[in-house]
């Protein structure tokens, strides 16, 4: 599976969504619209929309309210971005300065609010938007408690595997839902098919971010992707969390991961711990699991290129390293 072989299917669906979201963000506040261009020139992944077009699908053909509920999905991830890098201090993202290292972190967070107020605007457009504003306005209400349980564990040291999944369905997997379900919304899918895409979404999310959890202990600095920089933030995820099941002094290493910025070697003997304790292992057949119920979820749709692209979706995750 390719990018460009999904965005080819796509076709000009993919077009209309880029160029909505182009359009929405314009201003003739000329410091705004140069950073605007800045920002939509470094696009990542682009995953939401490509998730929403593809539900849309699953169902039916996509109409101009599943364009602007799949545009609405990128702008919102990427306002949410601009707002973590400020609040973790974050120097860079997909390899380049953040907006908070360019402009300050006062002109990230008012970029990052324009770029939300944008999105709301973008769903607010739409002839369904009773429906699924509420989806929307859930995600918000989730990445905000996810950013505030995430800052309390770091604090307290006390993560336990329900606060991980909590945390990171809040701060990833929510965002998801709210793509693949809006979508799907917008084309007047049944009961069953919104139950079953909300489902896989959560899923893939999931799924999701514990990849990007597996790979802060064995990603590539030079494939875009650095090593350590939740472990350095206090933050315990899966891998650390699975090797700490069969830890002979549990305490001991949540109060080390608590001193990492002041013990010299903490960081040294914390990656060490949960390379030779299993921690990998751990989270990678967690991994597998919810890749699993992502394809399951979609077991009620019939085959389709749609839901082919949708399972390898789900499947990258295993192979990925950026």
């Amino acid at each position: 599976m390719s990018t460009l072989e999904i965005i080819d299917y796509l076709g000009p669906d993919w077009t209309r969504c880029r160029e909505l979201i182009r359009q929405s963000l314009h201003t003739d506040v000329g410091l705004l619209e140069k950073t605007n261009e800045m920002l939509l020139s470094r696009t990542g992944k682009q995953l939401r929309p490509i998730l929403s077009l593809l539900s849309a699908r699953l169902v039916s053909q996509p109409n101009e309210d599943s364009l602007r509920l799949a545009a609405s999905a990128e702008i919102l991830h990427n306002a949410t971005l601009m707002h973590d890098d400020v609040a973790d201090e974050s120097k860079e993202r997909r390899g380049a300065p953040t907006l908070s290292a360019l402009l300050g972190p006062n002109a990230a967070v008012l970029v990052g609010d324009y770029w939300l107020a944008r999105a709301v605007e973008m769903v607010l457009s739409t002839s369904c938007f009773e429906k699924v504003i509420p989806l929307f306005s859930r995600t918000l209400t989730d990445l905000a408690e996810g950013e505030m349980l995430q800052l309390e564990k770091a604090s307290s040291l006390d993560t336990c595997e329900e606060d991980y999944l909590r945390i990171i369905f809040c701060k990833t997997a929510s965002l998801f839902v709210a793509s693949v379900k809006g979508a799907a919304i917008s084309v007047s899918a049944s009961p069953a098919q919104l139950e079953a895409v909300e489902q896989y979404a959560k899923a893939l999310g999931i799924a999701f971010q514990i990849k990007d959890d597996i790979l802060d202990y064995t990603g590539d600095k030079r494939l875009g992707k650095p090593v350590g920089v939740d472990l350095k933030e206090k933050k315990i995820t899966l891998p650390l969390l699975g090797a700490l099941r069969n830890a002979d002094a549990p305490k001991e290493i949540r109060e080390m991961v608590g001193r990492i910025d002041k013990q010299e070697g903490a960081y040294e003997q914390l990656m060490a711990f949960v390379h030779e304790g299993g921690g990998i292992e751990y989270a990678t057949r967690q991994l597998d699991a919810w890749i699993q119920k992502a394809e399951r979820a979609l077991d009620v749709f019939p085959d389709s290129q749609a839901k082919t692209f949708l399972i390898e979706i789900a499947y990258y995750n295993s192979s990925r390293t950026i």
